[in-house]
């Protein structure tokens, strides 16, 4: 259960002029099936691996052909047995022979580096024993300039998949094994720099940045822009770094031998009334849960896909990190310096799986595993603490408390006392300096906010959610009301949306998931759950995310419109402000805005531009954008949009019912035929369908499924997926066709009165659905609407209302009014666990078409509507979306109203105003036959 042997002590990060060379790429490879039945002998120089495989470095042996992957959220795939493990213990013996570089400096010191290797390495060179390393996500040195030679170096190291170090890494990912991370060869001079820690504080009132170098006595720093040579402390004029503005400067520490170029942010971070500040301002964390995973490659993620993140995560108004649940590999950070991220950075540590037994053995308060505690966090800040954008440590993840957690607590704060400590573990908030939770709903985030908490420790210190609304498949629903609650209260800063990733793997077509690879035990889709899909494609949630956590504000009348400065230290300089006014979604005119100076926080009242006269139903769009190119996006980049109504709508023209329902074999009324005994419509126009009829059911979303009391049980239980139709009447009137039927589920007693009202004048057919409960409804319903089928062939939709993506009730804020065209493929959002998608809002008419003929479908004034090539039966028993094979029709849903999607996949469930319950509506639509 220790911490590992050999390894040097814990230093920074970095790179320098010293001699380095990779050791990544092709290594001899052998899989054992336990460390028992490894090989003899694999550290001796002149051991034969010639019948071995090969293997790539940084990699996982599991995505390379030997073994499976498994994911487990919190169950130890092992018995719980600390410190011990199972004899079966897949072994992965590496090597590699390498010659060093010409020149290589042969009477220097050297260090062997080992950024990442799960879970547990045993290390030779040329047949000497270097040590063992624990402690899969941090690295590991060991000193081998005694042992190296120019040419013919022999490198083994023997990988253990499960270890004592095991239990402290039940971190909710895969569970897969290897040297994951990069392997480096460095020189070491003698005289060089041997460790540093970079101090670079500022200070807001005087504009003064403070800069000094803890480090042995020869090494000294010099920034050429600011003046500092050869020093080891100075104080001068700079601008503070920020993850708004975050302003580097380039300078180098060195010795006589040695020269490490750095890139110094001056920033500090401090504690004051309960608030977290940074250079003096206020804070707030509009962030994401990081995972590192490639669909492909596991957490050997490449450089390249590390700054997809962080671009992404720039254009989507992500502000934040919390790096869960270790550190990462360590060029991330690098970015995060260089783009403006604010950085949680979490020790790797995570003992979940004791929860299942209460906590009993738990290593978090035995005093056996203290030292294994105290190694991971030494080594998690001695990496990373020259970084800025490093602003807040955390000491893990979901290891319940204990004096090794406090212990861990105590060193860090002695270590570095500029940095805040968290743990959202300590409930009771005794060793930490930030009250943090996860998933806490929104009445309890309130209660913190008015400072109502029972506990006098918590009452005050800042707040912050380090895990909230869980991006599982469709939502997050609810945003929205977590962002009022962090602008209300000052101390309620913000939070970390679980998660930034969804950790699918190519498999056979599609991405799989927990139980794909055979696990015995695991936890399905749960580690699908992120903000953008496995392709790094965001999904909706990230698209809502920007637009609901945008730091400009932008809202108005007909009369004036309100800009909010939302950021936290820039003004809005950077900025340039354009609008647009549509008329029934066709511009009419345009132009720019001319907003005054504003500093962050600040807020100013424009008038409306004069906008020209024309009838119809009248938006102005107002966007800020991005006034020059950035490191992260291009000039012209929106960061933030608002959208005011400035003309209603016209009425809709009603259906004056002038046409005479025809019967006979068919029942005829207008552009629309119907069958006489079922009350059906089966042809419009030209077009043959079947249906509309009420609808109440929708392939249930991972949040539907989520919590402790589900509504996809509940709707289940209520029989919504199998109701049942029985036709009461069709009445043929003079001017109208009346069709009046109960809706309800096979072995139960209540249900739905669903009453079809039929019109039609000059080629339209309306519709006026009236539908009323029956019985004592136990539930909430999925949906509230029609089902209708058309022809395959009709595959271009335009519509006029919201979009262009996918809304639902409490996650609609990404969407504006406006006339959209899309094909009935691409209104689909292809969910990694397939589910209700595709939903478009607020629609004041609808076509679907095919070379011009189709259907029209007009709201009195506006329904929802998806359309898809299969059912939804289809999508509800869909495991992988290559499950879904077209069908012969459209399937077309026109909706009332949906439920809200909530977040109870992990986290409260849908807020009370987002609920649909079954009640009295009416519900008017008009479809016209285009030709």
């Amino acid at each position: 259960m220790g911490p590992g042997t050999g390894a040097l002590p814990p230093r920074a990060f970095f790179t320098s002029d010293a001699a380095s060379l990779s050791l990544d790429g092709a290594w001899r490879f052998h899989l054992s099936p336990s460390a028992a039945a490894a090989p003899a002998g694999v550290e001796r120089e002149d051991f034969d691996d010639s019948g071995w495989s090969t293997i790539t470095v940084p990699g996982h042996w599991q995505l390379q052909g030997h073994g499976s992957p498994a994911y487990t959220n919190v169950q130890y795939p092992f018995p719980i047995e600390p410190p011990f493990v199972p004899s079966d213990n897949p072994t992965g013996d590496h090597r590699l022979t390498f010659d060093l570089p010409s020149g290589w400096p042969s009477d220097e010191p050297a260090a062997l580096r080992f950024d990442g290797i799960d879970s547990c390495g045993r290390v030779w060179l040329n047949g000497a024993e270097l040590g063992v390393t624990r402690g899969s996500r941090l690295p590991s040195e060991f000193e081998v300039g005694h042992l190296l030679r120019p040419r013919g170096n022999v490198l083994v190291v023997r990988v253990h998949q499960w270890s004592s170090g095991s239990y402290l890494e039940d971190q909710d990912m895969w569970w897969m094994s290897g040297i994951f991370r990069a392997v480096t060869l460095l020189s070491r001079p003698r005289g060089g720099v041997a460790d540093f820690h970079l101090h670079a504080s500022y200070d807001h009132v005087s504009g003064l940045g403070r800069l000094s170098i803890t480090a042995a006595p020869e090494v000294l720093i010099t920034v050429p822009e600011l003046g500092v040579q050869d020093a080891r402390s100075a104080e001068v004029p700079v601008e503070p770094w920020s993850a708004e503005n975050p302003r580097l400067y380039d300078g180098f520490v060195h010795t006589a031998v040695e020269r490490v170029p750095v890139r110094i942010g001056f920033r500090t971070v401090a504690i004051e009334d309960g608030v977290i500040t940074i250079n003096g301002s206020r804070v707030v964390f509009r962030g994401v849960n990081r995972h590192e995973h490639h669909p492909r490659l596991g957490r050997a993620v490449p450089r390249e896909t590390a700054l997809a993140d962080v671009l992404l995560m720039k254009r989507h108004n992500v502000n934040a990190v919390r790096t869960s649940h270790y550190p990462p590999d360590p060029h991330f950070l690098q970015l995060c310096d260089e783009y403006g991220l604010w950085v949680i950075d979490e020790c790797d540590l995570e003992t979940h799986g004791f929860g299942d037994l209460g906590w009993e053995g738990n290593p978090s308060d035995d005093p056996r595993w203290t030292e294994s505690y105290l190694d991971r966090m030494r080594r998690t800040v001695e990496r990373d603490k020259n970084h800025p954008s490093v602003v807040m440590w955390s000491l893990g993840n979901e290891a319940h408390t204990g004096r090794n957690l406090a212990a861990m607590a105590s060193w860090a704060r002695d270590r570095d006392p500029s940095r805040p400590v968290h743990y959202e573990g300590d409930r009771e908030c005794e060793y930490v300096d930030v009250y943090s939770r996860m998933y806490a709903p929104h009445e309890e985030v309130e209660e913190i906010g008015r400072r109502e908490d029972t506990n006098a420790r918590r009452r005050t210190l800042p707040f912050i959610l380090c895990e909230f609304a869980h991006a599982m498949g469709n939502g997050p629903g609810g945003m929205l009301e977590y962002r009022e609650l962090f602008e209300r209260y000052r101390h309620v800063q913000g939070g970390f949306i679980w998660e930034w990733i969804d950790h699918g793997l190519e498999a056979d077509g599609h991405y799989a998931y927990g139980g794909d690879f055979g696990e015995k035990i695991h936890d399905g889709n749960f580690v699908i759950d992120g903000l953008v899909f496995p392709d790094r494609t965001p999904s909706p949630g990230l698209v809502e995310f920007a637009k609901v956590f945008e730091p400009v504000r932008i809202t108005g009348t007909a009369q004036s419109i309100r800009v909010e400065s939302h950021y936290d230290h820039v003004s809005l300089d950077h900025l340039r402000f354009d609008w647009v006014y549509e008329v029934d979604g066709a511009e009419v005119a345009s132009g720019s805005l001319d907003v005054p100076a504003m500093t962050a926080g600040e807020h100013a009242e424009l008038q409306v531009p004069q906008l020209p006269a024309a009838s119809g139903e009248g938006w102005l769009t107002v966007r800020a954008s991005l006034a020059t190119a950035t490191t992260w996006a291009d000039a012209g980049h929106v960061i933030a949009w608002g959208q005011i109504a400035i003309a209603e709508a016209a009425p809709v023209s009603p259906v004056t019912a002038v046409e005479l329902v025809g019967v006979g074999d068919v029942l005829s009324l207008g552009p629309g035929e119907f069958d006489p005994a079922s009350g059906l419509l089966t042809r419009i126009g030209e077009h043959p369908v079947q249906g509309p009829r009420l609808d109440l059911w929708r392939a249930p979303t991972d949040n539907d499924r989520g919590s402790d009391a589900p509504d996809d049980r509940a709707w289940r239980e209520a029989g919504l997926h199998r109701l049942q139709h029985r036709v009461i009447e069709v009445g043929v009137r003079e001017k109208a066709l009346v069709v009046r039927t109960r809706v309800a589920p096979p072995a139960l007693g209540f249900g739905m009165l669903a009453d079809y009202h039929w019109t039609a004048d000059g080629g339209r057919l309306r519709l006026q659905l009236d539908v009323t409960p029956d019985g004592e409804w136990p539930c909430t319903l999925p949906r509230l609407g029609l089902r209708l089928a058309l022809p395959a062939e009709l595959t271009t939709v335009e519509w006029f209302g919201a979009g262009p993506g996918e809304a639902y009730a409490d996650s609609r804020q990404a969407v504006r009014t406006g006339r959209f065209k899309s094909t009935v493929d691409d209104l689909r959002t292809p969910y990694v666990f397939p589910q209700e998608n595709g939903n478009r809002a607020d629609a004041r008419w609808l076509q679907i078409t095919a070379g011009g003929r189709g259907l029209r479908v007009s709201g009195e004034p506006v329904f929802d509507f998806t359309a898809r090539r299969w059912t939804t039966e289809d999508l509800d028993a869909a495991r992988h979306p290559d499950e879904l094979k077209p069908r012969e029709h459209v399937h077309l849903n026109l909706d009332l109203a949906q439920n809200g999607l909530g977040t109870a996949s992990c986290g409260p469930g849908v807020l009370p105003q987002y609920r649909l319950y079954a009640q009295k509506a009416s519900f008017s639509l008009t479809f016209t036959p285009l030709s």
